[in-house]
This record gives structure tokens, C-alpha cells and sequence, in this order.
């Protein structure tokens, strides 16, 4: 039986004194969720919530990765770095890092590596554009996505992974995808898995993340292949974000 997980993208958002507050926030609201919890800090913060949040159930998270171990590689935050700041997770390949800073797939399964080799749990963010979804190349560039990183870490580097299914045209305009929508992807991600290994695909936690709120959570958390979200807007708001969190 997979367990629920939800994971807040607080992205580039709040100050010190607001971060330790909205943490804390939700750390206390956790008792009457039964899923996990994480969120994804800017990378300033992450020393100070590391400190703070080591006695709750609330783990902490990094919204991107380096693609190398060390070396001379100006504003990158290594794997190692981000182990000894406490951090459970690493989001890899968001939509936002392929968009507007060139992640390509490539560098995706790199990040997804080096994740791993400091057992860093990769969250990796797959989805098509608007444009790709129109053209009907949801499932291609699906499939692209996914087979860079197999190519590169094996199919059973999943084991030890997550999947976050964005569909890109409902991230931040006000659209979201139909529950419908959204398990016809989430259930060809776990299909596409199981023709590589059953045993993968059935352990595989699947999360949903286009714009999930309080009002369509409960909905699309229903659905049978999507065990959680990635929540990005709604997460910056403790009570909204354990509302969410209440709705597996």
C-alpha cells in the first residue's frame, strides 16, 4: 500500500522570519494528517529550518540539485551541501528550472543521480506544455522524460524516488487539469514503469502537481494512481497547505 505524500514548492517566496513561521505552522498541524509532509525551502533558509524542524514530522526539501559532485560550478548547491542541511528531498526537472534556466533532460537525470548518491530522495517533475498537450505529445514527452533518467540511473534507481506529474498549461493560470485528466497521465506513468519492472511501478509514489488548492484536492487525491501533490502557491499559507495535506 503506498503511503500519501505531500510536498510544498514555497519557490522563490518569503523572508527568514516568515519561512520559520509558516514551518512551524505546519509542523504543528501535522497530528491529524496521515500522509507524509515535506516542503521545499528556498536554499537560505534551509540551515535555519533544518534546525528548527529536526524534532517534528516535517521534512525538509531543496527545490533544485547540482548536476556535478563539487568543483568550480558558481551558484550551484551540491548534493553533499544539502544532505548536511537535513534535507529528505530534491525536486529535479520542475517545469519552472526546464522553462527559464535550460534543464534539459540530460541534466535532469544528472541532478536525479546525484540526489541519490547522498540518499537524497529525487522528487522528479515531469509534464508537457500547453502546445505539446494541444499537439497531442503529452505522452511522448512523458515518455522522454522518463527514459532519460532510466537510461541513465536504471529503473531501479526508482525504487528510491518520487514522480511529480506537472501538466505545465495549469501551473499558475488559473487551470487546472480534470481529475480525469489528471489520472489518465498519472496511470500512464505507472503503466510506462511497469513495463520496466512491476514491482517499481505498483511501490511508485505519483504525485499531482498543477495548481492543487483546499477546494479541488480532495478530488483529485481520490483518484487510484495519484498518492499526493506537489503544492506550489497554496503551500505558502499554513492552514491552506494542511487542509491540502488533510485531504488523502
Amino acid at each position: 500500500m503506498r503511503k500519501s505524500l505531500v510536498v510544498g514548492n514555497w519557490k522563490m517566496n518569503g523572508t527568514l522570519a516568515s519561512a520559520e513561521a509558516l514551518a512551524l505552522g505546519v509542523a504543528a498541524g501535522l497530528s491529524s494528517s496521515s500522509a507524509d509532509v515535506a516542503v521545499c525551502a528556498p536554499y537560505v533558509f534551509l540551515p535555519r529550518l533544518h534546525e528548527i524542524l529536526k524534532d517534528t514530522k516535517l521534512a525538509l526539501g531543496a527545490q533544485n540539485i547540482a548536476d556535478k559532485e563539487s568543483g568550480a560550478f558558481t551558484g550551484e548547491i551540491s548534493a553533499t551541501m544539502l544532505s548536511e542541511m537535513g534535507c529528505k528531498y530534491a525536486l529535479v526537472g520542475h517545469s519552472e528550472r526546464r522553462t527559464y534556466y535550460g534543464d534539459s533532460n540530460a541534466s535532469v537525470a544528472a541532478r536525479f543521480c546525484q540526489a541519490q548518491s547522498k540518499g537524497i530522495v529525487p522528487i522528479l517533475c515531469i509534464g508537457e506544455t500547453l502546445e505539446q498537450r494541444e499537439q497531442d505529445q503529452t505522452f511522448a514527452v512523458i515518455d522522454e522524460q522518463l527514459q532519460a533518467v532510466i537510461d541513465l540511473a536504471g529503473i531501479a534507481a526508482f525504487a528510491g524516488a518520487v514522480i511529480a506529474y506537472e501538466p505545465v498549461w495549469a501551473i499558475g493560470t488559473g487551470r487546472t487539469a480534470t481529475d480525469d485528466q489528471a489520472q489518465e497521465v498519472h496511470y500512464y506513468i505507472r503503466q510506462y514503469l511497469a513495463s520496466k519492472d512491476q514491482s517499481i511501478a505498483d511501490n511508485m509514489q505519483i504525485l499531482y502537481g498543477g495548481s492543487a488548492k483546499p477546494d479541488n484536492a480532495k478530488g483529485l487525491f481520490a483518484m487510484p494512481d495519484i498518492d499526493g501533490g506537489l503544492i506550489g502557491g497554496a503551500s505558502l499559507d499554513a492552514d491552506s497547505f494542511l487542509q491540502i495535506c488533510r485531504s488523502v
